[in-house]
């Protein structure tokens, strides 16, 4: 029903920055948060950012400072600006929507690769 694409990763050094995009493939206007999440290998599944339809926005511990996720409501687009990039922070990004009403699901997007060398 919806695809989510994204784009912007690849490879950085550490210290660095990089911005992924998420674009939505269809305009939802109940949406209960888009969001971004991460996945190292081996490793579970984390939630990176989110924001809310209502303006909140919600991040691990591990980005705060570092990460700022941003929503262009019109285009139907979630940012996640990352900047002072760390070795850790080596992943699969993955874009989600959670929707009710019409659309109602929560969606994932393909994920794109960030690897930050030291």
């Amino acid at each position: 029903q919806v695809q989510l694409v994204e784009s912007g990763g690849g490879l950085v050094q550490a210290g660095g920055s990089l911005r992924l995009s998420c674009a939505a493939s269809k305009r939802i206007v109940t949406i209960n948060s888009m969001g971004w999440y991460r996945q190292a290998p081996g490793k579970q599944r984390e939630l990176v950012a989110s924001t809310t339809s209502g303006g909140n926005t919600n991040y691990a511990d591990s980005v705060k400072g570092r990460f700022t996720i941003s929503r262009d409501t019109a285009k139907m687009t979630v940012y996640l600006q990352m900047n002072s990039l760390k070795p850790e922070d080596t992943a699969v990004y993955y874009c989600n929507l959670q929707a009710y009403g019409g659309y109602e699901g929560n969606y994932w997007g393909q994920g794109t690769q960030v690897t930050v060398s030291s």
